[in-house]
């Protein structure tokens, strides 16, 4: 069956797809995305389940409208017409997440090797940063994770972004574990137009997608 995926703000999925996407593999439900925004002593305390609780805090906070929805949740949907034929009802399927806001809100970017190079003051709210990729076992190799970036990119060019930062993993230098692609990999954000700005280490980049050039280069076509 023929399938296409479509991604929507964290804060328009039900809690229940949220848990789905995050409860299928052990360092996403270990984490829920908590690690770049706790300093290191609290990171090393805090539990799995206090780790989620902080999670859906946050997003139920960004519902009400105090923050940044904190990322964007992919559901894998099936062909319109397929679907009918079969009587499946809504059988839209939560299969990824991204992690996009603000670089501020992450307190562990303030000093993580993993930017280094980055030509961005440390405290400019305008520049958000794309931090953690998640793709359901089973579903991986499939376009969801490029779909997942290319959403929020359009998140943050919403709410204001001027520049997007990734912290991706060269794959193609050494060969890297699953485990370890969770910051995303350097050929999908340039595929997504992001521009190399430095290499903190020779298998991880800093990359740079600005805004006003985006528009401007749009502006000519």
């Amino acid at each position: 069956m023929a399938a296409k995926v479509r991604i929507v703000p964290v804060t328009d999925a039900p809690w229940a797809d949220v848990e789905r996407v995050f409860g299928t593999r052990r360092d996403p439900a270990g984490c829920w995305c908590q690690f770049f925004k706790l300093p290191n002593a609290a990171w090393k305390t805090i539990s799995a389940g206090e780790c989620r609780n902080l999670l859906e805090e946050q997003v139920q906070t960004a519902r009400r409208g105090e923050s940044h929805p904190p990322g964007v949740i992919a559901y894998l949907e099936p062909d319109a017409e397929a679907s009918r034929s079969e009587n499946d009802g809504d059988a839209a399927e939560p299969v990824g997440w991204c992690a996009v806001e603000p670089r501020t809100v992450y307190e562990r970017l303030r000093t993580a090797k993993v930017v280094t190079g980055s030509t961005e003051a440390e405290d400019d709210d305008s520049v958000w940063a794309v931090t953690c990729f998640v793709v359901r076992v089973g579903h991986r190799r499939q376009g969801i994770g490029g779909a997942l970036l290319q959403g929020a990119i359009d998140q943050a060019v919403r709410l204001g972004a001027r520049v997007i930062e990734g912290y991706p993993v060269d794959a193609g230098r050494e060969r890297k574990s699953s485990a370890e692609l969770y910051h995303g990999t350097l050929s999908q954000f340039l595929a997504a137009g992001f521009e190399l700005t430095a290499r903190p280490s020779p298998s991880r980049a800093v990359v740079t997608l600005r805004v006003d050039a985006q528009d401007d280069a749009r502006a000519l076509t």
